[in-house]
């Protein structure tokens, strides 16, 4: 009985959630505010892909960030020095961000201005692909030395992603991942999902990164 009460729970509160995403959907969509909602483990790259991409992009459209974190501020510093407008939030023991929280960031950043909107969502290969964000496009970072075979084990994650990119492809020759083989389980579980290989240290592979983005944003707009 007590597991049965625990689904209903759930399912109530995705459902409220998916409600409130679209809702947010529409407005950001009104404002012409293009969401990307970043989703990864700790440790793959994150804010240093973060750091290249409003490199490539920053002179072509106004940014905006919002750092997703438990704790600390150390993330929301780094990209600070970009220049880009950013915010911290704290998700209070958190493991993910909901569309609530996504909507009370996007106050605080104080979107007036920014026409892409970013967000770095807390780093966890679960819990944030369970909850819709109310973003227009998802992305997750997924580096070599997690293995090739995270797509078979997270497959929730990968299933919710319309871009992968596979980040530091400069230690390939000092770790056991076929390239080939990852993408072809992506692929499985997502035949959509655009995958990309980069470097984020060294900046390859950002350039169709950048391209591929700036591309999803111009039909966004252009879709009524």
């Amino acid at each position: 009985m007590a597991d049965v009460r625990i689904l209903e729970i759930k399912q109530s509160v995705f459902a409220d959630n998916d409600r409130q995403a679209q809702g947010l959907r529409r407005e950001l969509k009104e404002k012409g505010v293009f969401l990307l909602n970043i989703m990864s483990s700790p440790g793959s790259g994150k804010t240093t892909t973060l750091m290249r991409t409003i490199e490539a992009i920053g002179g072509k459209v106004k940014i905006g960030v919002m750092e997703a974190d438990i704790d600390s501020d150390v993330d929301a510093r780094t990209i600070a020095r970009s220049g880009a407008k950013v915010i911290q939030l704290h998700t209070g023991g958190m493991c993910h961000l909901d569309a609530a929280m996504t909507r009370q960031g996007l106050e605080g950043l104080e979107t007036g201005d920014v026409e892409l909107a970013i967000l770095e969502n807390v780093g966890n290969l679960v819990c944030p692909a369970e909850f819709d964000t109310g973003a227009a496009k998802n992305a997750m970072i997924l580096s070599v030395p997690e293995g090739d075979d995270k797509p078979l084990k997270y497959p929730l994650m990968f299933s919710v992603c319309d871009v992968v990119l596979i980040n530091k492809i400069d230690v390939l020759p000092y770790f056991d991942f076929d390239m080939e083989k990852c993408t072809e389980y992506i692929h499985k579980r997502n035949p959509e999902a655009k995958v990309i290989p980069i470097c984020a240290k060294n900046g390859e592979g950002i350039d169709k990164w950048a391209d591929w983005l700036l591309k999803q944003r111009e039909i966004w707009v252009k879709e009524t």
